[in-house]
């Protein structure tokens, strides 16, 4: 007697699981078993009925935590054997716990083999796959749609990857044998059968274009290429149409490139250009404020800011008696360019508010003009900047300065008091005190609004607050004694 099993499209291995535990336990010899995906037509012997039902005197079925692993990879193959490999595995590996281990059987050799098959389409569909845009944005998400042609089952377990990495939009991958679409964060499945859509993207024509600038004949390998990017794929690529012509020029693009090749520079020709580019970028700009912040938009020699989104100039009257200088732009003011405006902000301004102060009667900017970050996750975690950093945008401080030129500093933080002064050591000590700064400037310094964030809620960030207040508070009367 054969039994019939038959597995859905979703869930499969889930399926398979259920299924060969309950045949297992039975003692169902792989022989007498056929295994089908719906809608595959059954072989010409095999039995429908119900698998066998397990009773207290079943075998138990216990297996290693790498079985399962390898098998749920294996069942996403697309040969039709894979499930009775797996099934014979799953017998046998019941007297003999290692038998994954033992490369040399062949139904272990040819299960690791499925498996490496699928992990190599599951990394070419990651590759390969491109969105692109249809239609206009339904309710703030922009759509996409992508076709691709997998050798193996993997669009049920790669969608994990691709729901994670475009959480942001909504999209669909069709497949010939499945489409899976991502809408407003749900997932969900369709198992017809299909054939490529009609896709129109205008930015294709764009991609192609920067595609054929960035591709060096002088480093093209032929084979490699083809082993990295089948031609099997090609067909789906929007810039794989420029590819044959780019390989049959590439031996006339190498000459022309040695021929008309750069002669080798001195050894100190690096260190003069930098020298040069500093020299031209510290030019002090024409515009005042506003042309200092369209030039330092442009600023390419800060350590940090080929991270950042952009760098964040200071605001405020340009007749400010009062400056206060923070320690750099956080993840808010990096994403809107805008000083203070993030949660360190808010907290300042209702301080402002409660000192009697108005924001909008000083100049605020930071020591640092770029976000310093650490990714984590889908996170950007503040880092505090280096030695480096702070003399990097000390030039910027020192014209707003100029521009500026304040009766007093307040230095908000460790950071713009060690970009003001010279010396970072001590800076508890140091609060309330009234120091020299750049050019002569008299400095009073206080702690920075995400310090206090920082700090336990309840009474240890009540008092901080309450603190900070009170150092703002002393402002004018600072002010009064400086001026």
């Amino acid at each position: 007697m054969t039994h019939l099993v038959t597995l859905p499209w979703i869930g499969t291995f889930e399926a398979w699981r259920s299924a060969a535990r309950v045949l297992a336990q039975s003692a169902v010899p792989g022989a007498q078993i056929e295994w089908r995906l719906e809608g595959e037509s059954a072989g010409l012997f095999a039995q429908t009925g119900p698998l066998p039902e397990g009773n207290a005197g079943d075998l138990p079925v216990k297996v290693p935590k790498d079985f399962l692993t390898l098998c749920r990879t294996v069942i996403s193959h697309s040969h039709q054997e894979r499930f009775a490999l797996a099934y014979d595995a799953l017998c046998r590996v019941q007297d003999r716990p290692r038998l994954l281990a033992d490369r040399t059987d062949v139904t272990v050799g040819r299960l690791h083999e499925m498996a490496k098959n699928v992990r190599r389409d599951m990394h070419k569909m990651k590759a390969f796959v491109r969105f692109q845009e249809v239609g206009a944005p339904v309710a703030g998400r922009r759509q996409f749609a992508a076709w691709f042609e997998p050798t193996h089952h993997i669009v049920e377990p790669i969608t994990g990857f691709f729901a994670r990495r475009f959480a942001d939009m909504d999209w669909v991958i069709a497949t010939p044998r499945m489409t899976v679409a991502f809408r407003d964060g749900v997932v969900s499945y369709d198992t017809s059968l299909r054939t490529k859509p009609d896709f129109e993207d205008p930015t294709e024509e764009l991609w192609r274009t920067y595609f054929a600038n960035i591709f060096n004949p002088a480093r093209l390998k032929v084979k490699a290429m083809s082993s990295e990017m089948p031609k099997k794929y090609w067909k789906n690529l929007p810039e794989a149409a420029l590819i044959p012509d780019l390989i049959a020029g590439a031996e006339a693009r190498v000459r022309e490139m040695a021929v008309k090749g750069p002669s080798i520079p001195p050894s100190r020709a690096a260190a003069i250009t930098k020298r040069l580019q500093v020299a031209k970028a510290r030019e002090m700009p024409e515009g005042g404020l506003d042309g200092l912040a369209a030039s330092l938009e442009r600023w390419a020699l800060c350590p940090i800011g080929t991270c950042a989104t952009q760098a964040v100039p200071g605001e405020g009257p340009t007749d400010a008696d009062v400056m206060f200088v923070g320690e750099q732009p956080g993840d808010v003011e990096d994403l809107k360019g805008r000083v203070f405006c993030g949660p360190a902000g808010q907290m300042l301004d209702r301080a402002f508010g409660e000192a009697g102060l108005a924001r909008e009667a000083y100049y605020l900017t930071n020591a640092v003009k770029h976000f310093k970050f650490q990714p984590r996750g889908r996170r950007r975690i503040h880092q505090s900047p280096a030695r480096a950093e702070i003399e990097a945008c000390k030039w910027w401080l020192e014209q707003e300065l100029a521009l500026i030129r304040p009766k007093l500093i307040v230095a908000i933080g460790a950071t713009a008091l060690e970009a003001l002064t010279g010396i970072r050591a001590g800076v508890r000590n140091r609060r309330g005190q009234i120091e020299a700064g750049l050019g002569g400037v008299p400095v009073y310094s206080t702690v920075h609004p995400s310090y206090l964030l920082r700090l336990p809620e309840g009474r240890d960030q009540e008092a901080g607050y309450a603190g900070f207040v009170a150092d703002l508070r002393r402002v004018p009367e600072v002010l009064a004694s400086v001026a």
